[in-house]
């Protein structure tokens, strides 16, 4: 293995589950998305260090398109025979979060624009790249994600209850 990419996946693993993790809602699925990410970015590792976009772009294009991907075969819907004996083994932590809760109910691409403005502190210029859209959509995807938080939490503009 590449000790830059060694060094770089030790270095960003954290902020990616982090980004994974809001993408998603479950640290499981977190992980897998930044497994597969990280699999295609050592494949590419050179190519990536060449360049000027970097890799941290690179992943996060990776891991916001492979949800989109999997949301869609999903439907967002899992049907299974059986129910499971025992339910998840650690309690989420933002689980009792108004703002987490909300979050969750946005639509996946509004989602990806919110967390990663707003969590990763991502430019637009840098929002666009990695989700293959126009900085407009860019934009136009966090007003509607902005006012529909805002009609979930029940808050005016000014950040207020009301």
């Amino acid at each position: 293995m590449d000790e830059d990419f060694a060094r770089y996946v030790q270095q960003r693993m954290p902020a990616l589950l982090r980004f994974g993790y809001a993408l998603t809602g479950d640290p499981h699925e977190a992980e897998d998305l930044v497994q597969d990410a990280l699999e295609r970015a050592g494949v590419r590792w050179k190519v990536l260090t060449r360049t000027g976009e970097g890799p941290d772009a690179y992943v996060r294009r990776i891991m916001a398109n492979r949800r989109i991907s999997r949301w869609r075969r999903r439907r967002r819907e899992t049907l299974v025979a059986e129910v499971p004996d025992r339910g998840q083994v650690g309690r989420d932590p933002l689980e009792g979060e108004p703002l987490w809760q909300a979050l969750r109910q946005l639509p996946l691409r509004q989602r990806t624009v919110i967390v990663l403005r707003y969590y990763e502190d991502c430019s637009e210029a840098e929002i666009a790249a990695v989700l293959g859209v126009s900085a407009g959509t860019v934009k136009s995807q966090a007003a509607k994600a902005r006012a529909h938080l805002r009609e979930l939490l029940a808050l005016d503009p000014i950040g207020g209850a009301r």
